[in-house]
């Protein structure tokens, strides 16, 4: 568990959507940026490519984001991961096909005073479920799946795999319209104990801002493809 819990829960607040917060053309930068950057990882089972945003590979993104995140949450430091040169990663980039599974980005350094987290959509379909509940440990893929449970060997920058949450909150069914409607890639048994707060449907030049310790996961609402951009921050 994190140390500075009660620090950390004194900053929580309620999800939010900046609308119209980014212009055509900085979207289109972005997008630039995510195709100029290497592959991270292209893990065809999950159907999923992730490429780091490096720094230093767009001074003018860097400073644009920081000005706009600043704007809305106050000063932050971003909680970077290193690449293999020991550079700071600044966030990740997703491209997906298939709907992301529940878990929390909740960091690796549980020294940290975690903060904020944002998404922003880089293509106009997908959506995003936030979750009520939190978790204040290391960040957590959350399944039932067994293959998945004996998952201990993570390389660096990898979720751990836990059911935990399924001890954490009550056992109250999920809601089975939430479930039918949202979350079908899910097992509804795997919900158990989880209400949703807030279903972000992606759209052009909005940001969604919210407690790194909230649960979360994509809809299983996707057509095509979908493209976004992630980034952690902390105190």
């Amino acid at each position: 568990m994190h140390k500075n819990i009660d620090e950390i829960k004194k900053l929580e607040s309620a999800p939010k959507v900046v609308r119209n917060l980014f212009s055509n053309s900085e979207l289109e930068k972005f997008l630039n940026l995510y195709h100029n950057l290497p592959t991270t990882v292209h893990n065809k089972r999950q159907n999923v490519i992730k490429k780091r945003w490096l720094k230093n590979f767009s001074e003018e993104l860097e400073s644009l984001f920081y000005e706009k995140v600043k704007n809305e949450i106050g000063e932050f430091k971003m909680d970077n991961l290193k690449d293999e040169k020991n550079e700071d990663i600044l966030g990740l980039f997703q491209e997906s096909y298939n709907p992301i599974g529940l878990h929390v980005d909740a960091g690796f350094n549980l020294d940290e005073v975690i903060y904020k987290q944002t998404l922003i959509p880089l293509t106009s379909k997908g959506s995003t479920v936030i979750f009520k509940n939190k978790f204040y440990g290391n960040s957590t893929n959350f399944t039932i799946d067994e293959n998945e449970l004996k998952v201990k060997d993570l390389k660096y920058g990898q979720n751990m795999r836990s059911s935990e949450h399924l001890n954490i909150y009550k056992k109250k069914p999920f809601d089975q319209e939430h479930h039918k409607k949202f979350l079908q890639h899910e097992k509804i048994e795997n919900l158990s104990g989880l209400e949703i707060d807030l279903v972000y449907e992606w759209e052009l030049g909005s940001m969604l801002i919210f407690d790194r310790t909230r649960l979360h996961c994509s809809s299983s609402l996707i057509e095509g493809k979908k493209i976004g951009l992630t980034t952690f921050t902390k105190k």
